[in-house]
């Protein structure tokens, strides 16, 4: 959508207007950051060492279930059903 280089806030005002449902992201500070009453969109946070495939994939089970499920404005942290 040719998004790069957007500031947080501005992308999730770009999120709102082009009707998406929920952000997941990497970004563990995000929720320190941005005031999710302005910006009411659920954010799923993903709670990862590092950003890479292997570290991901472990979250996809509990990420899965958060996706079906009803969210609440503001940042959720997705973790490994191991690390609860």
């Amino acid at each position: 959508m040719d998004w790069n280089g957007k500031k947080n806030g501005e992308l999730l005002k770009l999120m709102l207007n082009e009707g998406f449902e929920v952000l997941i992201t990497a970004d563990k500070n995000l929720q320190n950051q941005q005031n999710f009453t302005k910006y009411p969109i659920p954010v799923l946070t993903l709670n990862v060492k590092l950003l890479t495939y292997q570290h991901v994939v472990e979250l996809l089970p509990k990420l899965k279930k958060y996706l079906n499920s009803e969210l609440s404005n503001g940042s959720t942290f997705v973790t490994k059903e191991s690390d609860i």
